[in-house]
This record gives C-alpha cells, structure tokens and sequence, in this order.
C-alpha cells in the first residue's frame, strides 16, 4: 500500500530530528541572513537538503515552500505544495534551548490538508489531517474553552502586547511565550494556552503546520484582520495570525485597533 501523506511527513519529521539532534548544543555554525530574516545555522540547511530531497522523491508532482530553499515559483501551480520551515525557533536551537521544532504541511488549493510539527528534544509530535481531529503522541487533545479575555493566557511575543494595538490602550491578559511560532500553535490545540497571536506579517512556513493542528484542535484561526488564512501565495505570507476558542478569538479581534 502506497504510504499516505501523514504516514510520510511523520518519518521525513523523525529524520530531520535525528539530523538535527546531531549539531544541537555542538555549537553549530551559524549567521545571519540579513534584511531581519533573522539566524540560520548549518543544522536548518542540512535539514532542508535532506527533506528536500527525501519529499521530492515521493511525491515529485508536490511544490516545495521553505525557509531555507530559494522560492521556486513553479509551486503556484502545483495542486499540492509541501510549506517546511527545516527548523522553527533557530535562535532557540542555537542557544541549546529544547523549544524549536521542526514543522511540516501539505497545502493543497491554498489549504492546509496535513500537518506535522516535531520537538525531537521534548519527545512530542503533533499531527492533524483535515477533518480528522488533532494529536499529540497519538492522543486525541482540545484546545480550551477559555471566551474572556481577562481570563486568557496568550502565546504572543512582548511587541503583540504593545498598548498601541489594542482600544483602550491594553489587553487583560496573561502573557506567555515560546520561541517557535508553530509550537505555540501546537500549544493552544494541546489546551495549555488558551491563544496564540501575532501582529506583524508572518512567513507561512513559521504557522502552516501549527494552523491546520490548532483548527483541528476545535479553535478558530484567522489573520489580524480576522480573514482565513491561504497558503501558497506569491509572497508567503500572512497579514499576522490569531488562533483561539471561537469565543476568545471574536472578542480579541474586536479589541484589535
């Protein structure tokens, strides 16, 4: 039986951990890629060369997005497009943090349909397939039914919290943060956050995975303007990113300024 697209991209995650684990808290070298694209490391190259090569062999008619690959614009008109970002939290990573990951998604017609994001040092895999539930280690899980803001804590970084986001100047809530954007996704499908946001422009590799994971979780997952996200774009990204209970979600977009 032909191996199905979950089944694929969970081992093409098992072995971009076992790359990576080999150059984490080695003192990998590592740069910046300038422009406020942030650090890349020799790790998240090697990943992306061996995910390129392992993903293209199987499903060669798929379009390839990443973070480390030059933009081939072929993708647009491919049906199905693997969105990889090799190592998501490479700041994280190259501090010798546990919290990076490595996320994986298919998009087909500009949706999510499998997803799969891997913390190969904290032992969790998170998986969706569209309509078919979300899960962590295998096990089903829930996002929260937090609905008030004052009662929520939201992934976001310190800048989302910034007063000059929100009317009346504040947001009542608890802030928390990690440092991959498709963990914390993960996080508020797992429930242990109630939300995760952020307001600037955001690469589709760093959410792709984490949206379809939290959506299927039971929460509602937007742009900053409150439209549903599309993948594949020609410029791959998204006008920022809410995700949260459908309650909480309503009542965080109407406080947005």
């Amino acid at each position: 039986m032909p191996e199905s697209d979950i089944d694929l991209l969970f081992r093409a995650a098992r072995e971009a951990g076992d790359i990576a684990c080999r150059f984490w808290k080695s003192a990998p070298e590592n740069w910046d890629k300038g422009g406020g694209a942030g650090p890349v490391s020799e790790a998240d190259l090697a990943v992306n060369a061996h995910l390129r090569r392992m993903l293209a062999a199987a499903r060669p008619d798929y379009g390839w997005l990443s973070e480390e690959s030059e933009d081939d614009k072929t993708r647009l008109r491919c049906e199905r497009v693997f969105i990889i970002d090799p190592i998501d939290g490479t700041r994280a990573f190259i501090a010798g943090e546990e919290t990076w990951a490595h996320s994986l998604a298919i998009a087909r017609d500009g949706r999510i349909e499998t997803a799969v994001v891997h913390l190969p040092v904290r032992n969790r895999t998170y998986s969706a397939v569209r309509g078919a539930g979300a899960f962590v280690n295998g096990r089903a899980m829930r996002a929260s039914a937090c609905s008030t803001v004052a009662q929520a804590t939201i992934l976001a970084a310190r800048a989302s919290f910034d007063p000059v986001h929100w009317k009346g100047g504040s947001l009542p809530a608890s802030r928390a943060f990690r440092p991959s954007l498709a963990y914390r996704l993960a996080l508020v499908g797992e429930g242990r956050f109630d939300a995760m946001l952020t307001l600037r422009d955001t690469w589709e590799w760093d959410v792709a995975a984490g949206t379809l994971i939290v959506q299927e979780a039971g929460a509602t997952v937007t742009d900053r303007r409150g439209a549903a996200p599309v993948f594949n774009n020609p410029h791959p990204a998204l006008a920022g990113l809410v995700a949260a209970p459908a309650g909480l979600h309503g009542a965080l977009l109407a406080r947005l300024s």
